[in-house]
């Protein structure tokens, strides 16, 4: 799987967000080890703490089928689903990428005209403690 193709899974995931309140629509495409894709939007609503991230729907529906192996995620988001810049991940997905993943997970970041960045979670999330850790 390229990080193209996965861009552009996301690109497409981006289409299904249920946005009525901030207009700002975000997808994901999340690559297990096994060669599988979980595509995830983001998901509002009216009192805001029940809101999804596209990241998290990703991963929970990936975790739900029984996937605990991930090799990257990208990620796009804008406007009305205009994208004018990279994207990254909010900090509770970053928390939940760490729950998953390793250091080594990538996270393509998608800007403007299918641009993107490519950044590891240990550049995204240093200094961060995973269960492993927490239980030690």
């Amino acid at each position: 799987m390229t990080p193209e193709k996965l861009i552009q899974m996301a690109m497409e995931a981006m289409e299904h967000a249920y946005v009525p309140y901030s207009g700002y629509k975000v997808g994901a495409a999340l690559l297990c080890a096994d060669g599988t894709v979980y595509c995830g939007c983001n998901i509002e609503n009216a009192s805001y703490s029940p809101t999804n991230c596209a990241e998290r729907t990703a991963f929970f529906k990936a975790v739900y089928d029984g996937h605990r192996d991930f090799v990257s995620i990208a990620v796009c988001g804008g406007k009305d689903g205009v994208i004018t810049g990279a994207f990254p991940p909010c900090g509770v997905c970053r928390q939940v990428m760490r729950e998953f993943c390793r250091d080594d997970f990538l996270i393509y970041m998608v800007g403007a005209g299918g641009s993107y960045e490519t950044v590891t979670l240990s550049q995204l999330l240093p200094y961060s403690f995973s269960a492993a850790e927490h239980m030690q």
